[in-house]
């Protein structure tokens, strides 16, 4: 079967014109046929007032915390370079003061539970026990 160059073009009066024309009805008829995107409100549960201020209290708590920890680093780290060690120091003193203050931490941590809190520093929980028997910590 031959095909004339009309067959492949379009109609020999105005080849591009109506393939134009074509075009422009299709994408006339998309745009109608597409209904416009709805927004997306079902992936995430209504909660209510009271929840959202309980959710906002505990992020605002769990942040006073962190900034808590932070400023006693960073009192104990100027502490640190104060020592003046032409007079000498005290190095068991020393060492009782940083071992209270990570205990005294670990136990704010786990609500003054001793087991996790020795898990945390990485101690057997015996060694928690007499450590804070020892420096008369109480919490």
């Amino acid at each position: 079967m031959r095909f004339a160059p009309s067959d492949i073009v379009g109609p020999a009066s105005d080849p591009v014109g109506s393939h134009l024309a074509r075009r422009d009805r299709h994408t006339q008829e998309s745009h109608t046929t597409v209904p416009p995107p709805q927004p997306k409100t079902a992936e995430r549960p209504a909660q209510s007032r009271v929840q959202r201020l309980l959710h906002l209290t505990d992020a605002l708590l769990k942040e006073t915390e962190t900034l808590a920890r932070d400023k006693a680093f960073t009192d104990e780290s100027n502490r640190i370079r104060s020592l003046n060690f032409a007079e000498g120091i005290d190095f068991y003193g020393e060492v009782e003061r940083f071992e209270t203050g990570l205990i005294r931490l670990a136990l704010d941590q786990t609500g003054g539970h001793q087991a996790r809190a020795a898990q945390l520093l990485r101690i057997k929980p015996s060694t928690l026990n007499s450590k804070i028997k020892l420096y008369g910590i109480e919490y």
